[in-house]
């Protein structure tokens, strides 16, 4: 009779909980040993947890993106009889041989036996005829940084596929077999290797690599690795930069009365617990505008064809840490006050530096807001994040002299950078929704309108 085995995570070290990154298999699947089961991941780094004998999975316990610790049940399964009834290796009995399969006879030595003419060499096994498949070599560099498990790793070298030109559509970006294959697949149609199977592209175009230059011939130097959501970052800002024509619009937004609104309030908001930001007053006075130009608030769809009109606003809001950029979402917007608005961006701030956002807290952006104000400069170029097809960014304010009724006053000036997709909105377009969102920050009174 099959035995059913339980199958549960191993020895993490020192990790409280793991994420399930991929699940391999599916119920019903036949598996050999060692054959990968889900992929777990941590901020460190990603295992595979392999099958422990031979059989048929039976019920899958785990699903992606679950947090998991260690010895929580991944799946059960049916041991195939020669797996199930084979005795451990730690047992005495598992080094005797088998009764029902002998093991072969070892020849007996011959005496003096002549030595043999070399055969004669084989002849050469016709040339097969050469398959479409990709030709590229491998780019170890961007091999290396491509954000795959071992199995897909493995399954990309026995095609011969190049990681880093894949696009990975798993959970933050992840390369996926299906993406490997789907890869293989758009060079077999004629596609052309190098060009990414998502997001079009130039047919028979490749990329130019950048040269592996040895840079310690200069001087002394210093291996740093990119931490996981530095490599994330890097993949889909370059993905947005190739597939996006940016065009950024400039302007300045006379935030005089409102800073002298904002702290005139701020020690109601100390006592209620927040600290009342500018960052507040962006979001509320971005949701309006959005409202008021619903183009801003849109996706293209996979095509490329048609509009995605968004009937909600949820503002992704740039957050520096540690361990990276990430930009969380806050929801809603339109529908909350300033001092929600406040309040929740402390929350969410503190737990992204915390490493403690969870998938659902980076879904859904329909804009994104990136302040640099804390730090200073005078003006950038944010990238768009697709697939939004805006972004807002801020830089420090200053006061400025400012010719109003007849003389130069001194007047609190913010600097806007707002990035969009030329796809989707024309300049003049830009122009009106920037001029648009520095009224509202210039008059809090127009957002009761």
């Amino acid at each position: 009779m099959a035995e059913i085995q339980e199958v549960r995570v191993p020895d993490i070290g020192d990790v409280d909980a793991v994420s399930v990154a991929e699940v391999l298999v599916s119920p019903g699947d036949e598996v050999a040993v060692d054959d990968s089961l889900i992929t777990l991941e941590s901020d460190k780094a990603s295992m595979e947890v392999p099958s422990p004998a031979a059989g048929k999975v039976v019920e899958v316990k785990v699903a992606v993106g679950d947090e998991i610790g260690q010895d929580a049940l991944i799946l059960t399964l049916e041991a195939s009889p020669a797996t199930a009834d084979t005795p451990a290796a730690s047992s005495p009995a598992a080094a005797a041989p088998s009764p029902a399969v002998p093991p072969p006879a070892a020849p007996a030595p011959k005496a003096e036996e002549a030595p043999k003419p070399p055969a004669p060499a084989p002849k050469p096994a016709p040339t097969p005829p050469q398959s479409a498949a990709p030709t590229s070599t491998i780019d170890e560099n961007s091999f290396a940084q491509a954000y795959a498990s071992p199995s897909v790793r493995r399954l990309a070298r026995q095609l011969g596929v190049d990681l880093g030109r894949v696009v990975g559509t798993g959970r933050k970006g992840r390369v996926l077999k299906d993406d490997v294959h789907g890869f293989v697949k758009a060079a077999l149609a004629g596609s052309g290797p190098g060009v990414a199977t998502a997001g079009g592209g130039v047919s028979g175009f490749e990329w130019p690599a950048m040269p592996d230059l040895d840079f310690s011939k200069f001087g002394e130097t210093e291996i740093q690795p990119l931490s996981r959501i530095g490599k994330l970052s890097a993949r889909n800002l370059h993905r947005s930069w190739l597939h996006v024509p940016h065009v950024t619009q400039h302007d300045e937004a006379d935030i005089t009365e409102m800073e002298a609104f904002r702290k005139a309030h701020g020690e109601e908001a100390k006592k209620l617990g927040f600290k009342l930001t500018p960052v507040a007053f962006l979001l509320k006075a971005a949701a309006a505008a959005l409202k008021a130009h619903p183009r801003f608030n849109a996706s293209l769809d996979a095509s490329g064809e048609n509009l995605i009109l968004k009937k909600y606003v949820h503002i992704g809001v740039a957050v520096d840490t540690p361990k990276g950029l990430v930009v969380p979402v806050v929801r809603d917007v339109d529908q909350k006050g300033l001092y929600a608005l406040a309040e929740e961006l402390l929350a969410i701030s503190g737990r992204a530096r915390d490493g403690k956002l969870t998938p659902n807290d980076f879904q859904g952006a329909c804009f994104t807001i990136s302040s640099l104000g804390g730090i200073g400069g005078t003006a950038f170029t944010p990238i768009v994040n697709a697939p939004e097809v805006a972004i807002l960014g801020v830089s420090r304010s200053s006061m400025k002299p400012i010719f109003q009724n007849g003389e130069f006053v001194p007047r609190l000036m913010l600097p806007l950078s707002l990035s969009y997709d030329h796809r989707v909105i024309d300049g003049a377009s830009a122009a009106r929704f920037i001029v648009h969102l520095s009224g509202l920050l210039g008059d809090l009174r127009r957002l009761l309108l």
